[in-house]
């Protein structure tokens, strides 16, 4: 293991704790990346725009060896080729002229938090640690025994014949040492999401349900959960001047209620406008940092239409750049959980609402789209997806442990469950058909967290079997149904029977009830 003390006896300064502002002028002055026209720290991540799935690993020792989901997404590798990388990255970054070490926490429920030390090679990485993870209430000076360490280098590059991995850059969780070890990327996100992951895999131990999913809470005091990938609206929906925001992306939920895993958003900044969404617009600003967005070369603002690096532009935030926002950042047991889907075959309906058996359906299945994708390798562009969970990357135990998890959650509250549709509808992508616009999703969304929906009249989708509302306050009826808003019916039949089939299909590696199974689309 890497520590601070230990650093601190070699030749190069080691910065412990800085503040927003000494981080800044440290990266401005090692021209880790410039201040925009709007002040935010603007930086590149270079050949990794996103996370590198292929390029992540957890050690698979007596802790994961039977826990673990292994698959191509949670791959395995050796305990002695992981303790060879590591101490090669010690002294890699002994060789530096400088470090920076942080202590944060994970978890803004104490007893399901984590401690972290962060070490990282750059002042703009030290500075997304300290943004994306929360400050404990007293300064941690020390190593503790419940301590995680991530440690960030990504200038050192891996072999994958003598490492044992498969690129330049390597993602290692090890769950024995508490460590995480990320080299040969210098995209800041997959620091978060390894964090992430390690709740993924300790909470479920704790009967807590860690969760993909953005969380705020209404003026009533009720507490709504927004389940998605990233380019389905999760930050864009949480962010609601109407409500209170507890997190835009990662949550446990609890007997006690909800909580967040984070004290910053991460929102994506592709077309991002103030008219459309002004208050993740108005939080870019000085202490927020903005990865591989471009600026004008003479004004220095940025563009958000331009994707000449990747359609994956980011802007990391504190939450106190969000009002309102939850201030203990936690929630009670939800009212509502929304999973959003991004439907590019525009055969789903807008909104239908969820039973238990369905709800665990359609979470297992995670059917969405890639929106600008966050993963390397993706491409540009939007296609079709199945991710468990609505976050497959993210969660090493076997996907029925966490969807058993999420019915035991739904029996012990009073939430409804709603899928929400922000893809296509009256015809598929590229075919005749358009996208929600985001103020009928948001009205859609208005009306489930306010439970105007609780009492309404329903109808059935034939082949879905969803509970479709027939009125929903500020939305053109003739958009809730999708089989009415399409002009070619047998269009709308055709790619009906496609999608029904492809969820078929994806649903039977799962080991489920019969209850939940029969849940689905059924030809």
């Amino acid at each position: 293991m890497i520590h601070a003390e230990a650093l601190m006896t070699t030749p190069h300064q080691v910065f412990l704790n800085l503040s927003t502002n000494e981080l800044v002028d440290m990266a401005l002055a090692r021209k880790e990346g410039v201040l925009a026209a709007n002040r935010a720290l603007t930086v590149s991540t270079g050949e990794r725009t996103g996370r590198s799935p292929k390029d992540r690993f957890i050690v698979q020792d007596a802790v994961t060896q039977a826990t673990v989901d292994w698959n191509t997404i949670n791959q395995p590798i050796a305990p002695e080729k992981f303790a060879a990388l590591w101490q090669r990255a010690q002294a890699y970054l002994k060789q530096k002229d400088s470090a920076f070490v942080s202590y944060l926490q994970v978890g803004a429920e104490a007893k399901f938090s984590l401690t972290v030390k962060v070490i990282a090679e750059l002042a703009w990485h030290s500075l997304f640690a300290q943004t994306l993870f929360i400050h404990a209430e007293k300064l941690i000076d020390k190593d503790q025994a419940n301590q995680w360490t991530i440690l960030s280098v990504p200038g050192l590059k891996t072999d994958p014949a003598r490492d044992g991995v498969n690129s330049d850059a390597a993602v290692i969780l090890n769950f024995t040492d508490k460590c995480i070890l990320i080299c040969g990327t210098y995209y800041a996100g997959e620091m978060k999401k390894s964090l992430f992951s390690v709740l993924n895999f300790l909470l479920p131990e704790e009967e807590v349900l860690p969760m993909h999913c953005a969380a705020n809470v209404g003026k009533d005091g009720k507490t709504a959960l927004f389940f998605g990938l990233s380019g389905t609206g999760k930050t864009t929906l949480s962010a609601d001047p109407e409500r209170y925001l507890i997190g835009d992306d990662e949550h446990g939920w609890s007997q006690e209620g909800v909580f967040n895993f984070e004290g910053g958003c991460y929102a994506k900044c592709i077309d991002l406008s103030r008219e459309r969404e002004p208050m993740i617009w108005d939080a870019i600003r000085y202490g927020s940092i903005m990865e591989n967005v471009v600026l004008d070369p003479d004004t220095l603002e940025p563009d958000y239409s331009d994707v000449s690096l990747t359609q994956n532009t980011r802007a990391t935030y504190p939450r106190e750049f969000i009002s309102p926002r939850v201030d203990n950042n936690k929630g009670a047991q939800p009212n509502a959980v929304l999973f959003l889907t991004c439907d590019l075959y525009g055969v789903l309906p807008p909104i239908a609402k969820l039973t238990k058996e369905q709800a665990a359906y359609y979470f297992l299945s995670g059917y969405t789209a890639l929106v600008g994708s966050t993963e390397v390798g993706q491409g540009s562009g939007i296609k079709q997806t199945f991710s468990t969970c609505f976050g497959a990357p993210f969660f090493p135990r076997p996907a029925g442990e966490y969807a058993d998890l999420l019915m035991k959650r739904l029996d012990n509250s009073d939430a409804e469950v709603y899928l929400v549709n922000t893809g296509w509808t009256g015809g598929a992508h590229g075919e005749g058909g358009s996208r929600f616009s985001i103020p009928t999703t948001r009205a859609i969304v208005t009306a489930i967290v306010n439970g105007d929906l609780h009492d309404a009249a329903y109808e059935q989708l034939p082949g879905f079997n969803l509970a479709i509302p027939l009125a929903v306050p500020g939305v053109d009826v003739r958009v809730l149904n999708p089989q009415k808003a399409w002009a070619n019916q047998q269009a709308y039949n055709e790619y009906t029977k496609l999608l029904m089939e492809k969820f078929i299909e994806n649903f039977k590696k799962f080991n489920v009830s019969d209850a939940v199974r029969q849940a689905g689309p059924r030809l």
